[in-house]
Parts: structure tokens; sequence; C-alpha cells
């Protein structure tokens, strides 16, 4: 198994297939980690996706929990509060500031612990053709040419993908773009308040943005006007000009590490892989930042396909599965898409007159509040989508604190990234042996929420009730997930639960039994 790209989508797949046991060979043009903050924001979804593929203490020791992203106009007054898009308990506050090193570290200090995994950094991939079940990769390393062949590729290999241009993908562009000036600081002293928020100006005259990048440094983002030259608005000279003019912040205040124009753009890969390559992250979709989901939505991709990869890779499901990938992923990523341009043309609104209708259009309700993420319309999900249980199939259920064990923690920490069961009765006392056999064989992990454990069951101690009472909201027995977090779907009662588990065989096109994992 091949990855190209060693960014947060790459880091996190090697990271899951490592840990699933498979040989990875990972393939990065940079001799090392960038080190740099680009990704400034997680939400709580995503760092349960983390929480796999490294130590999320580690990696969210300098973060902290954003409490609102407020976007406002020329005037000062309040727009929308993008933070508040709905979402469910994860166990992690909603929205996170994050030092992008830091996760990143922590990934590679996992990654490294397996001896499975091979990294090539400072390694260019300058060749890839497919051959008889196989992908042969070319690839350069200190002015030598070598080559190896992958059972599959996962192209997680940025915007300028070669992946993606050696499979002949061509990219949709929504016609979003937008050029801003990106300073990021580390603080001298303390510095006001209000710098502790994440503040979006929409001012025709020059949109600007700032917000904390984990607990002691700072973010400043200013739109270009036309006539403003890149080079010129790189240098350091014109970052303290107008840190100056917008904020009274000089060098006595922060000492600036990364200064650099960037072209907001909103592209989507045609496809998102072809034969035995597939593509994501940036490889796979561009937005603009104004959701703070493009990092989220490549680790999505990440933990969406590794589970998938594992079981063909293992000869256990048909190699069906992984045409779900886009499938689930792509409408979900252009939900977001459309949401984040949506936003872009609302900061990036330069016309005074069409500013000023804008915001009376805020000010009277009339713009329609940000929906949740979709949940998978299609993929490896229950066909039944009926009743209040059937609305969220597909989607992220609720994380709480369970004590299994005796040990007590978020339920993700005891399940791992695997399939989980639970049932608000001791499931085995309903599927026969040979589905039990299957479960164990997925490796998925059963649970009971009442007094009757038995062997292969283990019981949660709901100690939140956040199991008890999403059961009972949705009017179910029982519900199982996926390993990457999402529901496959629900059983109404518990004499419903063999046809779920068998409806989760058929649609793996389960081929034989796997070693469990």
């Amino acid at each position: 198994m091949a990855i190209i790209g060693y960014g947060p989508t790459g880091l996190t797949a090697a990271s899951l297939l490592g840990q699933l046991g498979h040989r990875v060979v990972v393939i990065e043009r940079w001799p090392t980690l960038y080190g740099l903050p680009r990704l400034t924001h997680i939400d709580g979804e995503t760092a349960r996706l983390l929480s796999f593929a490294c130590d999320i203490d580690e990696a969210l020791r300098d973060s902290s929990p954003i409490e609102s992203y407020i976007f406002y106009n020329a005037k000062g007054r309040p727009l929308v509060d993008v933070g508040k898009v709905p979402s469910l308990p994860m166990g992690f506050p909603a929205h996170i500031s994050i030092h992008q090193p830091d996760i990143e570290a922590a990934i590679d200090r996992r990654v490294r612990t397996l001896t499975n995994v091979v990294i090539h950094q400072g390694t260019e991939l300058t060749g890839l053709k497919s051959t008889a079940g196989t992908i042969e990769l070319a690839m350069k390393r200190d002015g030598r040419v070598e080559t190896l062949r992958s059972s599959y590729v996962f192209g997680a290999d940025g915007a300028r993908s070669f992946v993606r241009s050696a499979l002949g993908i061509e990219r949709d562009d929504n016609g979003f773009n937008e050029r801003w000036l990106n300073i990021d600081g580390e603080r001298k002293r303390s510095m006001a308040s209000s710098f502790e928020e994440t503040k979006q100006y929409c001012d025709p005259a020059r949109g600007h943005m700032f917000l904390p990048i984990g607990k002691n440094r700072q973010r400043f983002e200013f739109a270009l006007l036309k006539h403003e030259d890149t080079a010129e608005m790189e240098r350091p000279e014109s970052a303290w000009k107008i840190l100056r003019h917008y904020h009274g912040v000089g060098p006595d205040d922060i000492e600036i590490i990364r200064q650099l124009v960037y072209t907001f753009e909103c592209r989507m890969a045609q496809n998102w892989g072809r034969g035995r390559a597939f593509l994501g992250g940036d490889a796979a979709h561009t937005m603009p930042p104004y959701m703070g989901q493009g990092a989220c939505s490549g680790i999505r991709d990440a933990a969406n396909i590794a589970w998938k990869f594992d079981l063909v890779l293992r000869g256990a499901a048909s190699a069906d599965i992984l045409d779900s990938y886009e499938l689930e992923r792509r409408p979900h990523v252009d939900n977001i898409m459309r949401a984040a341009t949506m936003l872009g043309k609302v900061a990036n609104t330069h016309s005074r007159a069409v500013a000023f209708i804008r915001d009376l259009a805020f000010r009277f309700n009339l713009v329609p509040s940000l929906p949740p993420f979709p949940a998978f319309a299609a993929g490896v999900i229950q066909n039944d989508r009926s009743g209040e249980a059937g609305k969220v199939v597909g989607s992220v259920p609720p994380q709480g604190q369970v004590s299994i064990g005796g040990r007590t923690g978020r339920l993700d920490g005891h399940v791992g990234y695997r399939f989980a069961l639970i049932a608000e009765n001791n499931p085995a006392a309903v599927l026969d042996p040979t589905r039990i056999g299957f479960l164990r064989d997925l490796g998925c992990r059963l649970f009971t929420l009442a007094d009757n454990a038995g062997p292969g069951v283990e019981r949660i101690v709901d100690t939140g009730g956040v199991y008890s009472n999403y059961l009972a909201e949705k009017h179910v027995a029982a519900l199982l997930t996926r390993p990457d977090i999402n529901l496959f779907g629900f059983a109404p009662g518990m004499a419903d639960l063999p046809r779920l588990v068998d409806e989760l065989r058929q649609k793996l096109g389960w081929r034989k039994s796997a070693l469990a994992v």
C-alpha cells in the first residue's frame, strides 16, 4: 500500500493502515514535516478521528476551544456566528484552535513506532502507471530513480497533486479565487483579550480577520486589493504596516513566523480515483477557509478509506466497497464547499452597495442558517432510512464518557478504530454463532448497556447517559458504527439485530473470515 504525501491526510492514512498491520510505503517530496501552522482549526468530530491516529492529548497540548467565529460588517455589527453550526457532543470541544505542527508531530511519532511503515521523505514521485493487478511507482531520491510496486495508491499530495495529474483527472472550478495575506506570529507579551476570539470583518474596503493559534500564537489575514502586488505584500515591512493600521500591533507584540499570500480557491476533482489509485485531501478538493473544514475534510477522507483498504487487502471484503469512498465523501465535501463559498462571498464583498443589501439580509434574518453536516445518502450504510433513526443513518453519533471494565473515559478510547455494536441488552442473546463469528472476524466490539454482559460482550456503564438517551430518542434498541465513527445503522428492536448484521455483511461483500484486528 503506497501513500503519496505526508501532510495531515497522508499522516492519518499512514497511521491507521500501519496500525492495522499493513505494509505501507509513504512518499513525500519534502525532507521534513512542514513545521509551521497552516491548519489552525479542527472540529470535535475530527479530533475523534485523530485520536485513532495518535496520542490526542499530545496532539492537542497547545490547543484551546473556539467559542465563536463571528462575521462582522464594516461597522462592527455581527452578521453570523459560524461556530454555531448544529453539532452533537463529540467528547471534545465543538471547535478547537490548534497548532498544526503539534498534530503532525504526534501522528508522525505514532507512525515511527510501526516497523511495517516505511517513510521516504525528500523523495519525489516521478512516475505512476497501472500494471496487472498493481501500480508501478517511480520515485527520485538523491538523484537516483527507484521503482516499486503497490497494490493500491492513496494520493494525498496536495492541490498540485502529481497523482491526480498522472491519472489524467481534471478539476472543476467554481470560480472562487481571492488573494489573502496570511501573517502568523508568536506573542511576545500579553495582548488585548479580543485577540482570544475569532473574528472576520467583512469590510468592502478590505476584508480582514484574526484568530488565536493554540495558546500563544496569533494569525492575522487581510484581503489583498486588485492593485496590490503579491511579492510586495510578502515583505516584512508590508506586514508591519498593515498590522499597525488595523490592530496597532508591532514588533514589540509579536514575532512573525510566517508571512504568505494565499489564493483561496474552490475546486473538486472530477473523479476521486481511477483503477487502484485514489485521491484524498487537497488532491481531491480545495475550499475557501471560512468553514475551517479543509484539513478536517482530508482527515475524514483518510479515516473513511483506510478501513475499506484494510478489509480489501485482507481478502475479507469485496474490492467494490472502495467505490463507496467517493460515493460517501463527495456529497459531504460538496455540501461543505458550498457553505464555505457562500461565506467566502460574504467575507469578500467588494461593493459597498452589495454590502449594504447583504447586511440588511442578515439583519432581518433573510439568510438561512447554516445546516448541520449531511449524513451519507448511499454507500456502506443501512438501506432503511425510515423513522426518526433513518434520518441520521450515515451521520456521526455523539460520544460520551463511559466506564468499561473499571476504566472510565471516552468510548472511542475503548473501541479504537473498529466497528462497534451498542445495544440496550446483550446482543449475543439474539445473534447466532455464525453472526457472532462474522462480527468477531470483522473486529467489531460488542457492548451492552444492561447488566448482562457475557463472553465477547462488554458492559458499558453509561455514566453520562449519552448512549441510552440516544437510543431512546431514536426509538431503537441498538446501533452499529463503523471505524470512521459514522453510523452504519440501527436495530429498532433486539429481534431486528440479526437483520442489521446480515445487511452489514452483504454491504461489505464479505468473502471469508479475516484475522480480527
